[in-house]
């Protein structure tokens, strides 16, 4: 049951990158300024727009030692199918993708899902957060998130209770992506997230508590056109405080389109200009396996001060083409210099251009 549930990865894959060449934006709900993010509907999923995804990651605490984990499920619009009347016809497809960080194992622990839309086994739901396939899940119930997930050499069951009011990215959850406001999507956070739960990993069950961020995103555009990936770093502060911070790369290195919006101790938020805001490697990790060398060491300064990022393990890549098509790194970071915390940082358009 579970593989059929699953379907063929590759046809998957194939689908959205029909949809995307054959459909215009205009087959798409757009994102508009000045909309209004409601909850709870707005934790919910948003099929009309062309892709979405739920992003968990965070550092877990046990009695062996630190881990990172990370929890994704994306859901793709794909209007190819939607005029045929079957309930297999696989007008949405959801994947997802999960990871462990466990030094003790010396790389990252992952794998990945995908499936189209069948009510009752992979769905997500429209009137708030609830997202599945099969057996791996991502829900909001009883005043947090949870979460399950069941891999080869790893599992997660998480509980993740909220302590501050979600914190709306860019201008006031309109968050501009490119010099063009068509390259944008609704976007908001929830730091601060207390975790605990179980986490396995080769086979031992560890009691964790910890610390966790989630993002939600939806947009109907591509990458623009002179982006090539983008480097993003969510950090939740050892203060209370939280930072989220992203640069759009351009092939050669340039910055395309840049944005922070952070949250003090006291939680006021602010957005930050694009002038305070830079990227400074410091150090690079390159794969033994794809050969991509990835930044991951880095200052990134907002504002007067300056956060250095330190990887809990150097080897984080994931390698999700065999799903979404993406190959890129994914790492649970320490945050030192002018605030002391814990965060994650993504580093994807390393190798190749990110596929959407």
């Amino acid at each position: 049951m579970r593989n059929w549930i699953r379907t063929s990865i590759s046809v998957s894959s194939a689908l959205v990158l029909s949809a995307s060449s054959v459909f215009p934006a205009l087959a798409y709900e757009p994102v508009v300024p000045g909309t209004a993010i409601v909850f709870p509907r707005d934790a919910g999923s948003h099929p009309g727009h062309r892709i979405e995804w739920w992003y968990v990651t965070g550092h877990l605490d046990s009695a062996e030692g630190a881990m990172g984990f990370q929890v994704t499920f994306f859901r793709v619009r794909n209007p190819d199918a939607e005029a045929n009347p079957s309930r297999f016809a696989p007008s949405q497809i959801l994947f997802a993708h999960a990871a462990l960080a466990d030094p003790a194992a010396g790389h990252l622990l992952h794998a990945q899902r995908s499936a189209r839309a069948l009510e009752g086994l992979v769905e997500a739901s429209t009137t708030d957060t609830d997202v599945r396939i099969d057996d791996w899940t991502l829900r909001r119930a009883d005043g947090a998130y949870r979460t399950r997930i069941v891999a080869d050499d790893f599992a997660l069951e998480l509980a993740m209770t909220p302590t501050q009011p979600p914190l709306l990215q860019g201008d006031r959850g309109f968050s501009q992506k490119g010099a063009d406001a068509k390259h944008a999507s609704y976007y908001y956070s929830e730091p601060q997230l207390r975790v605990a739960g179980h986490a396995t990993a080769k086979g031992k069950s560890r009691e964790v508590t910890g610390v966790a961020w989630l993002d939600h995103e939806w947009s109907s555009e591509l990458l623009a056109g002179n982006a090539v990936g983008w480097d993003w770093l969510g950090a939740n502060l050892d203060d209370g405080g939280a930072l989220m911070v992203f640069r759009m790369r351009g092939k050669d290195g340039s910055v395309v389109w840049t944005s922070a919006t952070s949250r003090d101790a006291g939680g006021k938020a602010m957005g930050w200009p694009a002038a305070s805001i830079a990227f400074t490697p410091r150090r690079s990790w390159k794969s033994p396996r794809t050969g991509i060398s990835y930044p991951v060491g880095m200052d990134v300064r907002v504002g007067d001060r300056t956060f250095t990022l330190s990887p809990l393990l150097e080897d984080q890549e994931l390698d999700a083409r065999a799903s979404t098509g993406t190959l890129y790194w994914e790492g649970a970071v320490r945050v030192g210099g002018a605030a002391t915390g814990r965060g994650y940082l993504e580093l994807t358009g390393y190798g190749d251009k990110v596929p959407f």
